[in-house]
């Protein structure tokens, strides 16, 4: 049943003025809606995301969503012209100049929110 159900992620926001303005300014999205002190953003294929107010924002160590694109390298160029820091992790695959990784049957690149959230850019081959 769930898997015939959309499925929304949470991402947790300290500040949310702050959140708003990385993931608006700097990402370049727009927001659906305000909901109980946070903001919905919608995505492509009926998907969104909900950043909602707690003080428990940033302890995650781990990936918290990841867009599926079509052309990584060109996604990090852009993102990192509007002043997004990619991450540097070793994940055990080959690194380009851009430092997306190749690992398996994906290229991937991370990078933090303002709250400290790991995101993810995934590319399947």
């Amino acid at each position: 049943m769930l898997q015939q159900s959309p499925l929304y992620a949470y991402l947790p926001v300290q500040d949310v003025p702050r959140a708003r303005r990385f993931y608006e300014q700097t990402l370049g999205l727009k927001a659906k809606e305000e909901r109980a002190g946070g903001v919905v953003y919608e995505f492509a294929g009926g998907t969104a995301c909900f950043l909602y107010p707690t003080p428990n924002a940033g302890t995650n160590r781990a990936s918290q969503a990841f867009w599926e694109v079509k052309d990584i390298e060109r996604e990090v160029a852009e993102l990192k012209a509007r002043g997004v820091r990619f991450e540097d992790y070793d994940m055990g695959g080959e690194k380009s100049p851009s430092g997306v990784v190749t690992a398996g049957d994906a290229k991937a690149a991370w990078f933090k929110d303002t709250e400290g959230n790991i995101l993810a850019i995934i590319q399947p081959l």
